[in-house]
């Protein structure tokens, strides 16, 4: 992983088909930590499937993550490999906790994805990643609904979550989209998916001023604390799942290198491109991370 991980870092290195495979040489899987993935993801997926090998990502940029769908559903499940995007703090989380919601209803009408943070002070990769995808999509914005992504000029609408206690009720921005919304909905029935994030949280990420996280623990964490709410719905019934932590970038990677482990020691459901919720057991993944999260899971 380490040797991926330079070869990416030197200039035109990360699109050397040659070099990739070397830097995959025996190797049993990749994660790909190295954003934007917009530029890194394809051919570090191509160079997995040349190696016969599993392929993990972090990326939160829905561009991107919608992209790996897309273009390489069909080879992966035909080499009978797997690939998993977005298996981080966005993107994964959601969706296992949507997962776990759903318990045996086969459909829904609506998911409600609710982030309640503390703070967000972005690492360099996000302000690049976030500004790839900004560029990408002409400064406009995205959301899921009726069934797909689509792009609209609408402002985003501040609103009041009530979040499980102790958080209680907090401000948030509404059409906050994630990248919850290919994740979810790439396995899951439900037409509209719902992304919010409290307003302090987003109000960090905007400013240019807000510096880098600093380790603040013993395990290099953060201050940031954070609260993911999610609620499924189906007509009159709702389904919820939470979990609480101690900084995202720190959750991340417990969610990758299980996802990896699963994937090695056989504990999957899918192949081809497969996101949390679809390639593993929702409830028992949640469960493996509790030195990581908190995590209740009501009818």
């Amino acid at each position: 992983m380490r040797r991926g991980a330079l070869a990416l870092q030197q200039p035109g290195r990360g699109h050397d088909p040659a070099a990739l495979d070397r830097a995959l040489s025996g190797a049993d899987a990749v994660i790909n930590c190295a954003g934007p993935f917009a530029t890194t993801a394809a051919p570090l997926i191509e160079a997995a499937l040349r190696a016969g090998i599993p392929y993990v990502d972090v990326a939160a940029e829905i561009e991107a993550n919608h992209d790996t769908f897309t273009h390489f559903a069909d080879r992966a499940r035909s080499a009978g490999t797997v690939i998993v995007p977005a298996m981080a703090f966005y993107g994964g989380l959601g969706d296992l906790l949507a997962t776990a919601a759903m318990g045996d209803w086969k459909n829904a009408d609506e998911v409600h994805v609710a982030y309640g943070l503390s703070s967000w002070h972005p690492t360099a990769g996000t302000r690049a990643a976030g500004q790839v995808s900004h560029d990408r999509r002409a400064g406009r914005r995205v959301r899921y609904r009726d069934g797909a992504l689509a792009y609209h000029d609408a402002a985003s609408p501040t609103l009041t979550w009530a979040f499980p206690e102790p958080m209680g009720e907090r401000s948030v921005l509404g059409d906050f989209t994630m990248a919850d919304a290919v994740t979810i909905p790439s396995h899951l029935p439900i037409p509209d998916v719902h992304v919010y994030m409290a307003t302090e949280a987003a109000n960090d990420l905007a400013s240019a001023a807000t510096p880098a996280p600093e380790p603040t623990d013993g395990r290099g964490r953060s201050a940031q604390t954070f609260l993911v709410d999610v609620r499924v719905r189906r007509g009159s019934g709702e389904r919820r799942a939470s979990a609480s932590g101690r900084d995202i970038y720190a959750t991340t990677a417990p969610l990758a290198v299980e996802a990896v482990h699963r994937i090695l020691t056989g504990r999957t459901r899918a192949t081809g491109v497969a996101s949390a919720g679809a390639v593993f057991d929702a409830r028992d993944f949640l469960e493996a991370l509790s030195d990581h999260l908190s995590v209740e899971v009501a009818p």
